[in-house]
């Protein structure tokens, strides 16, 4: 998705601090520096020793994408399974409910005449300025959260609703991390910066992928070990876009990246 870059404002907004403890069945070593509530803690150098020279090729979001990839693909080998890409997965009555959800969520685009769609939108808007005037549904201001026009709508393309759905649990459930992104609050920033709102579209088409959630037949090591985590936990799919949001900053202010590097494909 082409995109535009947005000048970094300062960050003044009084933000309600309490987040959900995030359920998703994750190791503590990714979710706590992730999900934190510490708006001090310095992601550039917390990330620094982690971050291998050969993982940054320029493109913030596929880059996301390759770090989750490896994850997954570490823990279905910790767990003893076999090394092929292809992978038999006897689903349970519960996962194959809650992989038809998530594929029925995917397969809904954004639709700019749907009252409810709408009212997803302004919702969002809501949660993200909380102290501010809802602006019409085509705006300039919505620029200011990182769509690429003044109309929103025409930024979902293969994102699709779901993009949405999973910006607004991303506010409600852990809105002082949600915040800190949208505002750039944490470490030195570039002057110009990502789009926060497409960086989320993007995001969610990403996982989307990499999950291989569009087939639905769950063979790969990173959707057969995704399909674990829909068992404990039926967000699963929100709360790894929250957690691979996190990881987009991080890297971002590892990397010292400026917007040049948001090579995001068009969707």
């Amino acid at each position: 998705m082409a995109s535009k870059a947005i000048k970094r404002k300062p960050y003044t907004a009084d933000i309600d601090r309490s987040e959900k403890q995030m359920e998703t069945i994750v190791p503590d070593s990714v979710r706590e520096p992730l999900l934190g509530n510490s708006i001090h803690e310095s992601k550039s150098e917390s990330y620094e020793s982690d971050m291998q020279p050969d993982l940054w090729d320029g493109n913030a979001i596929s880059q996301i994408g390759s770090l989750l990839a490896r994850f997954f693909s570490w823990s279905f080998a910790s767990h003893g399974s076999n090394n092929g890409q292809a992978v038999l997965v006897d689903l349970s009555p519960l996962q194959e409910g809650r992989v038809r959800f998530l594929r029925q969520r995917l397969s809904v685009p954004f639709d700019s005449s749907s009252v409810m769609h709408q009212d997803a939108l302004k919702e969002l808007w809501r949660l993200a300025y909380p102290s501010r005037q809802l602006p019409p549904l085509k705006s300039d201001l919505w620029k200011e959260m990182g769509w690429q026009n003044s109309d929103p709508a025409t930024d979902f393309r293969a994102g699709g609703f779901m993009s949405l759905e999973n910006l607004i649990y991303f506010a409600r459930n852990y809105p002082d991390s949600f915040h800190r992104l949208l505002h750039k609050a944490d470490g030195k920033r570039a002057e110009w910066e990502y789009p926060f709102a497409v960086a989320g579209v993007n995001i969610s088409y990403m996982l989307v992928q990499m999950l291989d959630l569009q087939s639905g037949k769950m063979t790969t090591k990173a959707s057969s070990q995704f399909v674990q985590l829909l068992t404990e936990d039926e967000m699963a799919f929100d709360n790894l876009f929250c957690v691979a949001f996190q990881m987009l900053d991080a890297l971002w202010l590892t990397r010292q990246a400026s917007y040049m590097e948001f090579n995001v494909r068009s969707l």
